[in-house]
């Protein structure tokens, strides 16, 4: 490696994402359900119940019926014309395969990729999925993604719902497959010495997310917010290791990345993690 490699290479080490804080604050919110009457008022009220961290006048709840619209297209319509800053809904709204672990249901599936507004998606109320703890609270809550360093917004929704004295889990899971294929090309190359390869390409990946955790944390301190935090940085199965990963620490409330702007489809693995991890409510952004 030539001198000026090496200066690059330091400099670059040195480049890292810096966290900046900005509260969240969703003035508007739309309960959309395929009920009505008594039982759609039920639903709200349990939904505030839950989400009573949002509480307080700047907050405006709003209900959509289930005889507001009658198709997907007649949905985002009427989730247009009410310009909600947050969707709180359930998996397979107007759909019975709710008991059928296998989709969202069509308009769940096409309202979270065509409107740029997070959407909450509870536990079906009828399916009998949500563990105990699921809508009581949110004082556990945790982030999740693949590339965790610079997402600032994943990292404020999460922070906006946790409740004041409660945990907010930043998780970054690096994919252990992906790895494996680097370095089976890596081994390839003579030039390469495959083992300290592994190591140092190993500690780098993990060590991008976990600085910017700790500039999370700083920013936090700063804040004064009554949050506690707690990283989760590892290599291994993603869906895996997610799904113990709230089931470990019985989590409340999961937020994720979902909207692709280089792709129709959902982000990542946003879409296979939806759909398992049916017993706790979902903020998707």
């Amino acid at each position: 490696m030539t001198k000026l490699d090496q200066y690059e290479s330091a400099f670059r080490s040195a480049d890292k994402a810096v966290y900046a804080y900005e509260r969240i604050e969703p003035r508007e919110i739309l309960l959309v359900s395929d009920v009505g009457g008594e039982v759609a008022e039920r639903l709200l009220d349990r939904s505030r119940s839950f989400l009573s961290v949002l509480a307080g006048d700047q907050h405006r709840w709003q209900r959509l019926d289930g005889d507001g619209f009658d198709s997907v297209g007649s949905l985002l319509e009427a989730v247009e014309s009410r310009e909600p800053d947050l969707i709180v809904t359930y998996r397979h709204l107007h759909s019975n395969a709710w008991q059928w672990p296998y989709s969202l249901g069509e308009h769940l599936d096409v309202l979270t990729q065509v409107t740029a507004v997070p959407v909450i998606v509870l536990p079906h109320p009828e399916a009998g999925w949500a563990l105990p703890h699921s809508l009581q609270n949110t004082d556990r809550v945790m982030a999740i993604t693949d590339h965790l360093s610079g997402d600032d917004r994943l990292v404020n929704w999460a922070l906006r719902f946790t409740e004041p004295g409660g945990a907010c889990w930043l998780t970054h899971v690096e994919s252990g497959a992906d790895f494996d294929r680097l370095l089976d090309v890596i081994a390839k190359i003579p030039e390469i010495e495959t083992e300290t390869a592994r190591v140092l390409i190993q500690a780098r990946l993990l060590m991008e997310a976990t600085d910017y955790i700790e500039f999370c944390r700083k920013a936090i301190e700063a804040q004064g917010l009554d949050v506690r935090l707690e990283p989760r940085v590892s290599m291994g199965h993603r869906l895996s290791e997610y799904r113990r990963l709230v089931e470990e620490h019985r989590i409340d409330l999961l937020v994720m990345n979902t909207l692709d702007g280089e792709q129709l489809a959902m982000h990542g693995h946003a879409y296979p993690l939806a759909i398992e991890l049916r017993q706790i409510p979902l903020l998707m952004l």
